[in-house]
């Protein structure tokens, strides 16, 4: 069945999409009674955020649009030091669109949330007219469970651990643009059990950052710039498959560019590094955790090569890279 802007109009068929899908999926008290707003218990400071997904396809290797939805919002929040508790959901449906694939999604969403311990507690649909995209906007509030956390907090001798492999995400979404068949899977998740990890073990982490858009060298050319210092890298120490290395070879990309969406670098003071690690280590999000660098005086992101030589990583401005969003 196809949406058409009588699923827009406030009537029965809003109803049906909301009742038949959304609250079929997202089913919690709180969203179930359909207020004009939702009510939350929140206990000290929270962290907030927003953020709106557009991606095509909109079902790729190792996740979907919804669960990017989600993922990338608990992340944010995640990255300040809070543990994620709600979340809002806003669909705008070009006309067109499959109404399978709208459940699909919101199934998915609900997988998403439910493994990232989350609800999603309020929500808005629009029908606009178009040729069946779908995009969506999430919002959440997240509990800060330890303040302090900021990018502008990093500090000459601390090590930069990054949770990963590099260049998952945007590999694979070129990949099924291109039509070039290979194994490569977005690396699409939640990072609430990395975070949970070193916060249990009581971890002095100076900053946390998600890898998206722009991938590591932006996040490291931000962390560089807020707090005044310089980030060098080590090209041994990156974590990069093979097969997104082959990838990458052959279309002349740069992983230290290349989108993710279940990555991260913590900074932490150099002797607590190896405990880090090991926390990070525990979760299935972070087995292929590094060390992959430090943080020096001066400004601006280099990087050790292999053969012992220094290259500048520049900041890109909208060039290099294909968009995959």
């Amino acid at each position: 069945m196809k949406i058409d802007m009588s699923y827009g109009s406030g009537g029965k068929q809003t109803g049906n999409l909301i009742t038949e899908v959304f609250l079929k999926h997202f089913n919690n008290k709180t969203l179930n009674k359909l207020e004009d707003s939702a009510v939350l218990n929140i206990k000290g400071k929270i962290a907030y955020t927003t953020d709106s997904f557009v991606v095509t396809p909109l079902f790729f290797k190792g996740g979907d649009i919804g669960k990017l939805a989600v993922c990338g919002t608990v992340n944010d929040l995640s990255m300040m030091g809070a543990v994620p508790r709600y979340l809002t959901a806003g669909f705008i449906i070009e006309e067109g669109a499959e109404l399978e694939i709208i459940e699909k999604i919101a199934s998915s969403m609900a997988l998403a949330a439910r493994e990232a311990g989350v609800r999603i507690v309020a929500g808005d649909t629009k029908v606009v007219e178009g040729s069946g995209g779908i995009y969506i906007n999430t919002s959440g509030i997240g509990e800060i469970r330890k303040e302090g956390i900021s990018i502008s907090k990093c500090r000459p001798k601390d090590a930069v651990i990054l949770s990963g492999n590099l260049g998952e995400h945007h590999a694979a979404i070129l990949s099924h643009r291109m039509g070039i068949e290979n194994q490569i899977a977005s690396d699409c998740g939640p990072l609430t059990s990395i975070v949970k990890n070193l916060l249990d073990e009581n971890i002095r982490i100076h900053c946390m950052r998600d890898v998206t858009r722009g991938g590591l060298a932006t996040v490291l050319h931000e962390a560089a710039d807020q707090s005044s210092c310089r980030v060098e890298i080590w090209e041994e120490a990156l974590p990069i498959s093979t097969q997104v290395k082959g990838f990458c070879d052959i279309l002349g990309l740069d992983p230290l560019y290349m989108a993710n969406e279940g990555k991260m670098i913590a900074v932490v003071p150099e002797n607590q590094a190896q405990k880090a690690l090991q926390a990070i280590r525990k979760s299935k999000y972070g087995k292929n955790a590094r060390i992959i660098g430090t943080v020096l005086e001066g400004r601006g992101v280099t990087m050790k090569t292999r053969l012992l030589g220094n290259r500048t990583i520049d900041l890109l401005y909208g060039e290099g890279l294909p968009r995959i969003c």
